[in-house]
Parts: structure tokens; C-alpha cells; sequence
């Protein structure tokens, strides 16, 4: 699961870079008009950074999976899949407010399907298994949905500060989660 779930998000990674595109024109103003969409790529490069290095950790607590963790791994990634697509949107449309809601309900229901993944594997090994200890209360997995869930209609009303908001758990999720290389050490 490990393995095939690294290489969806290697290729999601390839499809995104892919959408950059060089302009014809060699001086370096013509890079201007790109900067949104090369900003949106750096976004979700980030974003999926953060969920390739928490699921990998994820992973190395989990003792065995079974078909109810193989689907919420795949609706994880499905999630996942659509991030190019809502990047693209976003960029190329200069974070107009529809690209910018469609990008956050994109991270919301990454972010709900990472969580449907963590109870579905919660309840295969127990409340008292290494996982349950190293996962804990998710404060920060709580709060992203609720920023996500505020910034989607703020997309409508202040375009930039959603875009903030997006970036702020961005942010907040940069540094590792160390919960399950204490647990596991």
C-alpha cells in the first residue's frame, strides 16, 4: 500500500510540473504573468509534500491493513489525484474566487479523507495500539478542516484571505508531525 500510494503521488507531483508551461518569449518579464500559477504549483507541492511525509509516517505505525484501509487509502488518493486539476484552475484564473473554493473543497476532503483513513485504521488496531498512542487528539488535523471549511466561502468575499488561509495550514502542517517518531522510538 506504502509503495503504490508513493507512486501516485510521485506521479500527481509529475502531472502538476507538467501544467507549467515556459513562455516563447526569452526576457525575463514574460515570467510575470506565470507567477500565479507558479505560486499555485509551489501550494501544492507543498501540500503534497505534507500528505506524502504523513502518510509515510502513518504507515511505519501500522502493523497490517485490510480491505476497509486499502479503499480509504484509495479515496485518500482520489482526493489527492484532483489537486493538479484544481492548481491548474487556480493559477491559470489568477485566484479567481470559484478556482480558489474549488481548490479549498479539493484540501477539505483530502484532509476528511486522511482522517476517514487514520479511524479506519484506529479501529483494525485498537485504542491501545502504537497508533492510537502516536496519533493522539489531531488538534492539528481538526483545525485544518475548520480553516478549510472557513475559507471556502471567504473565497467569495476576500479572495486573498482564503488564499491566506490555505497557505497558513500549509504552514502549520511544514513542520513534521513528530507524534509517531516519538511513539515508535
Amino acid at each position: 500500500m506504502e509503495t503504490f500510494s508513493d507512486g501516485v503521488i510521485a506521479i500527481i507531483i509529475t502531472i502538476m510540473v507538467l501544467e507549467l508551461r515556459a513562455p516563447h518569449d526569452p526576457s525575463p518579464g514574460a515570467l510575470i504573468p506565470l507567477l500565479p500559477v507558479f505560486l499555485s504549483y509551489v501550494l501544492s507541492f507543498i501540500y503534497l509534500a505534507i500528505y506524502w511525509n504523513n502518510h509515510h509516517h502513518l504507515l511505519h505505525a501500522v502493523q497490517h491493513v485490510n480491505g476497509a484501509v486499502l479503499w480509504a487509502n484509495l479515496h485518500l488518493l482520489f482526493w489527492l489525484s484532483l489537486v493538479p486539476f484544481a492548481t491548474a484552475w487556480m493559477g491559470e484564473n489568477h485566484f479567481a474566487p470559484w478556482t480558489l473554493a474549488l481548490y479549498g473543497t479539493v484540501l477539505l476532503m483530502a484532509a476528511i479523507a486522511y482522517v476517514i483513513l487514520t479511524i479506519t485504521l484506529l479501529r483494525l488496531h485498537g485504542k491501545n495500539s502504537t497508533l492510537s498512542a502516536a496519533l493522539g487528539r489531531d488538534f492539528k488535523g481538526k483545525i485544518s478542516i475548520v480553516i478549510y471549511l472557513l475559507a471556502i466561502p471567504l473565497a467569495f468575499v476576500q479572495w486573498w484571505l482564503a488564499g491566506a488561509l490555505y497557505v497558513l495550514v500549509a504552514i502549520m502542517w511544514l513542520v513534521p508531525d513528530r507524534r509517531i517518531e516519538k511513539t515508535l522510538k
